[in-house]
């Protein structure tokens, strides 16, 4: 059956597999409409909380008079505020993520389209709302957050205009997001990382300090993992003009070991800030990366 979505990043049969799915924050966030979460403040709601003493100047119509007459006390009845979460999915188009593996697989920059996509059509099916920025050496694309299909319309489409042609500033570019994103919210940030550890967990430190609850999808290429290739191999840098001619085996000892400290490094920094670090492979499916955090209380 023919694909009927207008949206190259969130075909039909992606968007099928994705209902149901739920995002949660284990953070306090704002906001004031229903969603899936909850605020730590009180208010009028349907889901009950706790009950404390009377106080004066309490409306008396708060007061729980089967409870009165069971203890003889005044008790209010307090309920948790159900929020609806803003969530701004920074989208990283560097360079470096327009890198595809020759032997096949979609390249980075695709594959982190599909995370994007899926992640705002979640946050919108739950009723949440759901903002795409898009970065490389600064910010680039800031919508506003949107609360359904039909007004993400306009960041989908934008997906599928992005070029990842300009080199990457990872840790200024999260500065600069985590002073135009205001409040309590979730930031989803989707990247290759390709900085060095203590500059990129830098920038997501300044988003948890502000009150974020961030989570990271690390998008990577299993060549970059493991480098399966072998001979001499002519490399072109994304970034950086030149390229130079390598003895794979020569180098990959100790480039797999400097991958697996900085993947060690930047999992440890994640850990130790709060924010939620998931690998994501280019060969694997966006799918099941987005319900692994899913199934994450």
């Amino acid at each position: 059956m023919p694909d009927t979505s207008p949206f190259t990043f969130l075909p039909s049969q992606f968007a099928d597999r994705l209902r149901g799915l739920g995002l949660s924050v284990r953070r306090p966030m704002d906001g004031g409409r229903q969603g899936l979460h909850r605020s730590n403040t009180f208010g009028a709601s349907v889901e009950f909380a706790e009950y404390r003493m009377y106080s004066p100047g309490d409306p008396i119509r708060r007061i729980d008079w089967p409870v009165y007459a069971r203890t003889d006390r005044y008790m209010i009845r307090q309920f948790h505020e159900e929020v609806s979460v803003r969530c701004h999915v920074l989208l990283d188009q560097s360079a470096s993520m327009a890198y595809a593996n020759p032997a096949g697989g979609p390249a980075k920059i695709d594959f982190a389209r599909y995370l994007a996509a899926g992640t705002m059509f979640v946050m919108a099916g739950q009723g949440d709302a759901a903002a795409l920025l898009t970065f490389d050496d600064e910010l680039r694309d800031v919508f506003p957050p949107a609360s359904s299909l039909a007004t993400l319309k306009p960041q989908l489409e934008r997906l599928d205009a992005i070029a990842a042609t300009r080199p990457g500033r990872i840790e200024a570019c999260l500065h600069a997001a985590a002073e135009r994103i205001a409040g309590r919210c979730m930031v989803v940030v989707i990247s290759d990382l390709l900085e060095e550890p203590q500059s990129a967990l830098a920038g997501l430190g300044h988003l948890v300090h502000d009150g974020k609850e961030v989570t990271i999808f690390h998008v990577l290429d299993p060549a970059e993992l493991t480098l399966p290739m072998s001979g001499l191999w002519e490399i072109d840098s994304l970034e950086a003009e030149g390229r130079m001619t390598v003895d794979i085996g020569q180098i990959r000892s100790s480039y797999l070991d400097a991958v697996r400290d900085w993947l060690d490094e930047l999992r440890t920094g994640c850990a130790a800030r709060g924010i939620d670090y998931q690998l994501a492979d280019t060969h694997g499916d966006p799918f099941e990366v987005l319900r692994a955090r899913c199934s994450r209380r």
